[in-house]
């Protein structure tokens, strides 16, 4: 009961949040202006972007199914999909859990350890975060007179600060931060060998040891150029599942391709904020980086609204037929075990 309490006060928490940042991202947007513009927007490309986005996760599925093939385990496309689209859909309802649920998803339907599936996650969040990294350095030298002001205030400024902040610590401090990691590597060795047996640590360690084996995958992988290829498509159609909304109002339809890879890098930031599915982050840091091209903020609004709204939509529904499409297939693989019997 408490456990179910606190999972729905976490939900409450963060959900309040979201519509926080939506909030602060509408609150001098007339309604009206913002309903009529969403009207006006030219669904073609909306519908574009949108088919984007599913060559996008298709070609993920695939370059995940490649991340598990050193393993020896050998899912299903489909069933990678699905789990794919389940985990994704996941995350409107806490932040970040979908990682968690499509390896679940997974594990059930294909019996792929949990632990080493976390592990082939793990990698594919590093090398999308160092696609992210480049493609922030590109459009920043590309265009530094324009986007230098608004990543060096949000982005560079604020990491350095906090550097500088570490920097800034006496060396008294720093021998207390180094006695005390010191101090819990000894801990741990020491609750290692005294609780050796103990069945929480031992999961722990299995754990530990299949997120290990996971992220090793990548040293062992054959396919390395069909997981480079397929890493190009997933960022492609992501560059153009964002690029091509701008042509659904008139007001955006002025920027230009590298403008489209500033909204895609902003975007992802916005998605990555710790609340359901980006809500309100993302309506935010969009909203903000348009006004920097003298776009009407209801226009602004209007396009994070589009952009979000569409792919959420549009994830859900992709969630809710893989829901169901797993379902069939894994009572399918329940019955003919049981023929088999």
């Amino acid at each position: 009961m408490k456990t179910k309490l606190f999972r729905f006060s976490r939900f409450l928490i963060f959900l309040a949040i979201g519509l926080g940042l939506l909030y602060l991202a509408v609150k001098d947007v007339s309604m009206e202006d913002l309903v009529a513009k969403l009207k006006m927007a030219d669904t073609f490309w909306i519908a574009i972007a949108l088919f984007a986005a599913l060559i996008g996760y298709l070609s993920r599925a695939y370059r995940w199914k490649l991340l598990i093939k050193p393993l020896n385990y050998h899912p299903s496309f489909w069933n990678t999909f699905f789990a794919l689209m389940i985990g994704y859909t996941a995350n409107f309802a806490f932040p970040r859990i979908g990682e968690i649920t499509r390896c679940g998803t997974l594990k059930k339907s294909d019996k792929i350890p949990m632990d080493s599936l976390l592990g082939t996650v793990i990698i594919e969040r590093a090398i999308d975060m160092l696609v992210l990294l480049v493609v922030l350095v590109v459009i920043f030298f590309a265009k530094m007179d324009f986007f230098g002001q608004f990543l060096t205030q949000k982005v560079f400024v604020p990491i350095f600060d906090n550097i500088k902040s570490m920097l800034q610590v006496s060396v008294l401090n720093w021998i207390i931060i180094l006695a005390v990691i010191v101090g819990a590597i000894f801990l741990i060795r020491y609750l290692n060998r005294r609780f050796s047996h103990n069945p929480v640590l031992r999961k722990l360690k299995k754990i530990y040891y299949g997120v290990i084996s996971g992220l090793k995958t990548i040293a062992k992988m054959q396919d390395r150029w069909v997981f480079t290829f397929h890493t190009i498509i997933i960022w492609v159609m992501y560059f153009i599942m964002t690029y091509v909304l701008v042509f659904a109002l008139p007001s955006t339809s002025v920027l230009q391709p590298i403008d489209g890879l500033f909204l895609l890098v902003i975007g992802g930031l916005g998605m990555a904020a710790p609340v359901q599915g980006g809500i309100g982050a993302f309506h935010v840091i969009t909203t903000a980086g348009l006004l920097l091209y003298d776009i009407p903020k209801t226009d602004a609004v209007a396009y994070s609204v589009i952009s979000h709204e569409s792919q959420a939509f549009f994830v859900i529904l992709l969630g809710a037929i893989s829901f169901i499409m797993i379902f069939i297939r894994n009572r399918k693989n329940k019955l003919r075990q049981f023929k088999n019997l």
